[in-house]
């Protein structure tokens, strides 16, 4: 959802131009994110001021706003340090008030940028009232800024890190933020429980270590021990909030990569980002986050805080090298990032498959899981967790997991499981499947899961996520970068990687292996029986124009293309705005069939697998009623011949993988439906692309 980005450079000059230019950029990476509104907020002119600009709108405005407010862009500075966001409304509507970064006063001593949301702002604010602070927005975001102020004005000698170890120690709820004050100059503090942040790092000369240590505090200088449920003791607690601040109760390492062969700081230049797709064009050498991080930047050194050191954590976090690159998040030729996703799904799907399935030697190899394999095997039964497009591509997959396997399998909704605390035992293995690897009922049920003692799994497509990080094993499904809002490669992806997962773990079963081989030679082909799939897009396109003006589709699908169904009406629901409901075939005489007439557009997915007859008494109810429905079905499939039926025609695979294929023409109808009625197809309206609120 919001987007978080942040610029530090240290002993290097770059003009107040460049601060912008690359703040504004920044937020233009995470637009895809969706938003309602953008801010930042730089130094000023003299010391202790800071110049903020906030927009409601896309990125584009808030550029206007800058260039008409007119700053000095001349301004040489050798060390700053800027924060910028992009604001989707939770608390209060977009306005410029409401708007990210929040003040502690109109000083603007203390400054902070948010993704999440904070439970318990109500208390902190009516207290925070109570002391005679003033609150201007609605925002939850705006307590945090005048809770560090508070602390900051009873303690005025205390250090960064520890000011924001106390404001984090009353916070509840999920957080990723990023303070700066005009106490504490061309620093920023940043802060992640739940929410992402990832910081990519530039230096003059080679970093002499790949890593950062974390600096754990001692006993005598953590706040005291005090449940978040008593959050508001703070407020009444005065001078005994904190102990005296004695360096040497840190177990305190020097920030050992940034350092130059003199031992000093070198020139260096950090970004800060909710999301690596923004840091890229930068930097490739970034480090992930993990909760309850607390990340220090300040004379060009990098620290990591953490409140204490018995929680399993490592004691470092390592530098990375972005895989990604530039050209990746672009849309080249393309008119809009879906329709490039959808059009990279023959590359992405190899990507899955590379270095993990061998066709010639029939072996599959998923290092992620190697270790819990035969726990896994020996499980109770398996229940996959999703939301969205990731819960439609667990239920694509469960019929082959229960086939190959032999294991129960459940297929839940996050949201739905967490609202039943369903149980969970020691002997289940709880499956968690999401693209951004953020998705907050997702993580909140993982948590569900964790503490009963389940062994759980991750398959996701962001390396580093909150998902990839908590769970116990996993597999990242490796489909790049997906820019627009509505998921297409991500989905093929993740069904490709959990075929290999059934395939795994059932490689110890004689009597399937004739059945695993077929799917397996079956995923060799599946990237160029995309490739020609992709070559009816212009067909696809003129049978969109059919739709011109319709109120409502169904869409009918049977055993495991009712996933697929399921798919097909979310997407065109997303970014068309056309209500489309997605029927199991089996349904239609139990209701539905009142739809029916000779107007209703009607998709039926009627490719060949063993309930192929079922399926097609659907097709001949609906031509009973005078329906005209237009059908995906197999190459010359004699059973819809001739032009009197609007048809797609795919090729035939395994019937384990057939939904694969039969989702891509409705990922191609969505899109040019949406086309047809001009709509922004990458960034539908109230939708977000991660999910990281309930």
């Amino acid at each position: 959802m919001c987007g978080i980005f942040g610029y530090i450079n240290y002993l290097v000059e770059k003009d107040r131009k460049f601060i912008l230019d690359t703040l504004v950029n920044g937020l233009s990476r995470l637009e895809y994110r969706g938003y309602d509104s953008a801010g930042l907020a730089v130094d000023g002119d003299k010391r202790n001021e800071v110049f903020a600009f906030k927009e409601v709108g896309k990125v584009a405005k808030l550029k206007e706003l800058i260039a008409s407010e007119s700053p000095d862009m001349t301004k040489v500075f050798d060390s700053h340090a800027g924060i910028a966001h992009t604001r989707w409304a939770t608390h209060g509507p977009p306005s410029r008030k409401n708007c990210h970064p929040h003040r502690s006063d109109e000083k603007w001593e203390f400054a902070v940028v948010h993704n999440g949301i904070i439970t318990n702002y109500k208390e902190l604010k009516t207290l925070l009232e109570g002391k005679g602070f003033k609150f201007e927005t609605e925002t939850d975001t705006e307590a945090i800024a005048k809770l560090a102020k508070y602390i900051y004005d009873e303690h005025p000698k205390i250090e960064f890190t520890n000011l924001v170890k106390a404001v984090i120690k009353e916070l509840q709820g999920a957080f990723g933020l990023l303070l700066k004050s005009v106490h504490f100059p061309h620093e920023v503090v940043a802060a992640r429980k739940g929410s992402p942040l990832v910081i990519g790092v530039k230096t003059a000369k080679k970093m002499k270590v790949d890593f950062v240590d974390v600096e754990y505090a001692e006993e005598g200088l953590a706040l005291p021990a005090e449940k978040a449920s008593q959050n508001v003791a703070l407020l009444k607690r005065g001078n005994a909030l904190l102990a005296p601040p004695d360096k040497s109760l840190l177990h305190r390492s020097q920030s050992r990569a940034f350092l130059s062969d003199e031992g000093s700081p070198q020139p260096t230049e950090f970004f800060l980002s909710s999301d690596p797709s923004a840091i890229v064009e930068h930097t490739k050498k970034v480090l992930y986050l993990e909760d309850d991080d607390i990340a220090h930047i300040h004379e060009g050194q990098l620290n990591i805080h953490r409140m204490s050191k018995d929680d399993g954590t490592s004691n470092v976090r390592a530098i990375q090298t972005l895989e990604i690159e530039l050209q990746e998040i672009m849309k080249g030729q393309f008119d809009h990032f879906m329709q490039k996703e959808i059009f990279e799904q023959p590359e992405s799907v190899v990507n899955a498959m590379r270095g993990r399935l061998n066709v010639e030697e029939k072996t599959i190899t998923l290092g992620g899981l190697k270790q819990y394999i035969s726990t896994i095997r020996r499980c109770r039964r398996i229940i996959f967790i999703a939301c969205g497009t990731s819960y439609h591509s667990c239920m694509a997959v469960r019929g082959v997991f229960e086939e190959l396997t032999e294991i129960p399998i459940s297929v839940e909704l996050a949201s739905d499981f967490l609202d039943r605390q369903a149980p969970v035992f020691r002997d289940d293995t709880c499956i968690f499947v999401s693209q951004s690897g953020e998705t907050a009922d997702s993580l909140m049920a993982l948590r569900h899961c964790l503490e009963r003692g389940a062994l759980t799994v991750g398959i996701v497509n962001v390396v580093g996520s909150s998902i990839s990080m908590m769970t116990h094993c996993g597999v990242h499904i490796n489909a790049g970068p997906e820019i627009g809002v509505a998921s297409t490669k991500a989905y093929t992806s993740q069904f490709v990687c959990m075929v290999m997962f059934a395939l795994l773990l059932s490689e110890d079963r004689a009597s399937k292996r004739a059945r695993r081989e077929a799917i397996m030679e079956g995923l060799g082909k599946v990237s160029e029986q995309f490739r020609e799939i992709l070559k009816l897009d212009k067909s696809i396109k003129e049978l969109c124009m059919k739709f011109k003006g319709e109120k409502s589709v169904l869409l009918l699908g049977r055993g495991a293309q009712h996933a697929t169904a399921l798919e097909g009406a979310l997407k065109i629901k997303e970014i068309s705005y056309l209500h489309c409901e997605a029927v199991m075939s089996g349904e239609l005489k139990h209701g539905v069939l009142a739809l029916v007439d000779e107007n209703l557009p009607i998709v039926m997915i009627l490719t060949r697998d063993d309930i192929f007859a079922k399926s097609l008494n659907a097709y001949q109810q609906v031509i009973a009623r005078k329906g005209r429905p237009i059908v995906i079905c197999n190459k010359d499939d004699e059973e819809f011949p001739g032009s009197k039926t609007d048809k797609i025609e795919v090729p035939h695979t395994v019937d384990a993988l057939q939904g694969l294929l039969n989702v891509i023409p409705l990922q191609l109808m969505a899109y040019w439906l949406a086309v047809a009625e001009g709509l922004n197809v990458d960034f539908p309206r109230n939708l977000a692309k991660s999910v990281t609120v309930e």
